[in-house]
């Protein structure tokens, strides 16, 4: 999978360029823990830090290729999994290859098509070349965003890297988050192209950014665009069907242990059952993982979100495909250890406040490292085929804001906002989602003749494959690479979103039901008991000792009022949040005190300057 970063600096002599590439590199170490290089030549530094997955002995970076005019020079992160046939393509017009890797695919496909390369690949990927030729660096991002990358334009050239981290451990990036960046921080909205940090931008999904001397330019190769869906219910499931058995046979070729994260849903039910097949042709058994929390399945008590616990569904795939399970099962006192959460924040390089769900998901991948180096999640299942409940509220559906902020409020509380009521003024969170919103909307391409209701489910499938799964996909790779494991995702493959995109609102719910082509085309590998399953989101703990642990950390946090998170939160409702009875710990007050801890931690971390107007 691996981690990217490095600089061009068309006037270095301010400097020491080795010393610094070496401080940015050193921060992907967890993306990349088997190995570690750099690369000087001219204006340009590139330094990357590897998880070997093909080719072990061969794919080491930064990778250089020799021509005539001037040195190609790439670091590369993520899987091309149409490397093979890519390669025989590239064999056929003359090139000669010397490794096994999926790099040096890239690398070649680079210099036979040039930034036009990246429309041939299949995968998730991030990645950056220096072209010696032209005196051009080319940052390349996948189509659906599942990999990482960032940019950070200087005076004269650019910083880059797979994460924000490696671009502030050199010296020319400002460690500054402005009233746009708090923004986005609190309204739980992922803007294109922007990485809270001032100054410092995000390569947008299917994009190209190339910078030279003459400046820096971004070219769109890939967007979601709407087209006519000729197909009728049978045939649109065959395909459906067709495109996951391929997109999950092309992920799991790995030359290292793989597996499945299982969580009794239908997404991950499918995903791992069709592994498992594909897998059983060789005699080989799916190994598979699912979260659990203590007492949890034994003493589940069903809410409006999560009609029932994961694990006995869990346990029926994992009977029925004959997988090797294991059950993950976490206690509140690790959820809530600030050691676990000050891991969280590093990982994101941001407080996303979303509590116990990123600590979970982060032990989950740490005790799922110690087996495998691979995983494959269903991660955007939801987006791809429509499974969350905005997308059968008809309140959601007529509104005019994003989807899943409709319900927001009462599924969080008021208590969630524990901002100073100057903050709240001077951020002005509903206007931003106001101006955010009708942004996202405006490019929405309507069919001709689409009923007015179709259209209203296009711009909320549209939303959410737009904006919604890029918040999922960030934390799903910060979480994972954090402990040096790669999660794949067979669900983002561009061909399986470009086609369920378009297909009518009519089809994905022809049953009624959430998910239904997904459901019907895989019906013949599930269990009853999870084909008639209804959605399930990713769980929470209930057990109330994780919030008595919440208050317990807050109290310590309340004995420092100079703290400097208090120039953010109301102080009143911080203290309210951690005098409450024990049983009046709800998940608001919750959400409260975990944003309050997260936001404490980060700014104790990483000292940014913070900027209200």
């Amino acid at each position: 999978m691996c981690g990217i970063t490095g600089w061009v600096s068309f006037d270095r002599a301010q400097l020491d360029t080795s010393a610094t590439l070496d401080a940015m590199t050193a921060t992907m170490a967890c993306r990349g823990p088997d190995a570690g290089g750099t690369w000087i030549s001219g204006p340009a530094a590139l330094g990357h830090r590897r998880l070997a997955i093909i080719d072990l002995p061969g794919g080491r970076q930064p990778m250089t290729l020799a021509t005539p005019q001037g040195t190609l020079a790439l670091v590369y992160s993520g899987e091309t999994y149409n490397f093979t046939e890519l390669r025989r393509e590239l064999a056929g017009r003359g090139h000669r290859f010397l490794t096994d890797s999926d790099t040096e695919v890239v690398l070649h496909g680079y210099l036979e098509w040039g930034e036009a390369m990246a429309e041939h690949l299949n995968g998730m990927y991030a990645f950056a070349v220096w072209d010696a030729r032209y005196e051009k660096l080319v940052l390349i991002r996948d189509r659906m965003g599942i990999k990482p990358l960032y940019y950070y334009p200087t005076p004269d050239g650019v910083l880059f890297g797979s994460e924000p981290k490696a671009i502030l451990a050199n010296p020319l990036a400002r460690a500054r988050v402005g009233p746009d960046g708090l923004r986005e921080l609190f309204a739980f909205v992922k803007t294109p192209g922007h990485a809270v940090w001032d100054g410092m931008h995000e390569v947008e999904p299917g994009t190209v950014v190339s910078v030279d001397r003459s400046g820096l330019r971004r070219q769109v190769y890939w967007s979601l665009e709407t087209r006519p869906h000729p197909d009728d219910q049978d045939t649109t499931v065959a395909r459906v069907r067709a495109l996951l058995d391929d997109t999950v046979r092309r992920q799991l070729v790995s030359d290292v242990p793989r597996c499945t994260l299982l969580s009794g849903g239908l997404d991950s039910s499918a995903m791992t059952a069709l592994a498992a097949q594909q897998l059983a042709e060789t005699g080989e058994k799916v190994r598979s993982f699912a979260v659990d929390f203590v007492g949890q399945t034994e003493h589940f008590v069903a809410d409006e979100l999560r009609a029932t616990p994961d694990t006995p569904f869990v346990h029926d795939v994992a009977r029925a495909s004959g997988t090797v399970h294991q059950d993950i099962v976490l206690d509140s006192n690790a959820l809530a250890d600030p050691e676990v959460r000050r891991r969280v924040i590093r990982a994101r390089d941001l407080p996303m406040g979303l509590g116990d769900m990123d600590a979970s998901l982060y032990l989950l991948f740490r005790a799922i490292r110690e087996h495998s180096t691979v995983a494959l999640s269903g991660e955007s299942a939801d987006e791809v085929f429509g499974g969350y409940l905005q997308f059968f509220d008809e309140e959601a559906r007529r509104g005019d804001t994003f989807p899943w902020l409709v319900r927001f409020d009462e599924m969080v509380g008021d208590d969630a906002n524990v901002l100073r009521p100057e903050v709240n003024a001077a951020l002005d969170v509903p206007g931003f989602l106001r101006d955010s919103y009708a942004t996202a909307v405006a490019g929405i391409v309507r069919l001709d003749g689409e009923s007015d209701f179709e259209y209203r489910m296009r711009r909320i499938s549209h939303l959410h494959l737009t904006r919604f799964v890029r918040l999922l996909l960030d934390r799903k790779d910060r979480m994972s690479m954090a402990v040096g494991l790669e999660v794949r995702v067979p669900y983002c493959d561009h061909r399986l979103v470009e086609y369920v995109y378009n297909a009518p609102w009519s089809l994905k719910s022809f049953d009624g039901r959430e998910k239904s082509l997904l459901r019907e085309a895989t019906a013949d590998l599930l269990p009853r008991s999870v084909y008639d399953r209804v959605k399930s989101p990713y769980p929470t703990t209930q057990d109330p000792k994780y919030g008595i642990a919440l208050q317990e950390y807050a109290r310590e946090l309340l004995a420092d009022p100079s703290h400097p998170v208090f120039a953010l939160l109301d102080l009143a409702k911080v203290r309210s949040a951690v005098e409450r009875d024990t049983p009046q710990v709800t998940m608001a007050s919750r959400r409260g005190l975990e944003r309050t801890l997260d936001l404490a931690l980060w700014l104790d971390m990483y000292r940014p300057e913070i900027a209200l107007a």
